[in-house]
């Protein structure tokens, strides 16, 4: 038996195969004064990613392809021991993403009606949520995957995708690290095992 599958970016990007996915573009985690910003964290890849993620999105809604912003929310009820261990073992414990705080709230882009939104309390989209259900009842097949931070929340979510039977998109440069090195590398991981890396004009091209 031959196995059919989308060999090109068209065909993983054609009208009602994919979902743009936005994952945890929050204030804390890309404002100056959010909890990275104030820690530290280089800012500097934010600006050019959301500039490149509001063209994505603006024509994500023009071509009627779902879009589906993740946040995260971190209050402590739901943070395992595990998770305690990590932040002191790295020396970063401030709280972040709170419930009903601005560090929450979405920095720059933000849901309107029609949009999904999933919240999570873990790295990847899919642990403990409906993102599996809310994909499949709309046949999804594809995933664009942008957001903060490629090598953490947008991977994870990436791999999950994957190993979830999903055909995984990112958009590199509607992504976004607080380290070049660390972005570069994840995009390089993620090309060779579990999806496909384009610019985010590759993806807008497709949707036209």
């Amino acid at each position: 038996m031959t196995n059919t599958f989308p060999r090109t970016l068209a065909d993983k990007l054609a009208p009602g195969n994919s979902a743009l996915i936005v994952v945890d573009v929050q204030n804390d985690f890309c404002a100056p004064d959010g909890v990275f910003g104030k820690a530290g964290s280089d800012l500097s890849m934010v600006e050019p990613m959301v500039a490149n993620l509001e063209r994505l999105i603006q024509r994500a809604r023009a071509a009627q392809v779902p879009v589906i912003f993740i946040r995260s929310i971190y209050d402590p009820a739901y943070l395992p021991p595990t998770w305690h261990e990590r932040n002191a073992r790295i020396g970063f414990d401030t709280p972040r993403c709170v419930s009903g705080t601005w560090g929450a709230d979405y920095y720059r882009v933000a849901p309107r009606a029609g949009d999904v939104v999933v919240t999570k309390h873990r790295f990847s989209a899919f642990t403990g949520t409906d993102l599996d259900l809310i994909l499949r009842s709309q046949g999804i097949k594809t995933v664009v995957m942008t957001g903060i931070a490629t090598n953490i929340c947008v991977d994870s979510t990436a791999r999950a995708a994957f190993m979830s039977d999903y055909f995984v998109v990112v958009a590199d440069d509607a992504c976004a690290a607080y380290n070049r090195a660390q972005h570069d590398a994840t995009l390089v991981n993620i090309d060779v095992a579990f999806g496909v890396v384009h610019k985010a004009e590759d993806v807008i091209e497709n949707w036209r």
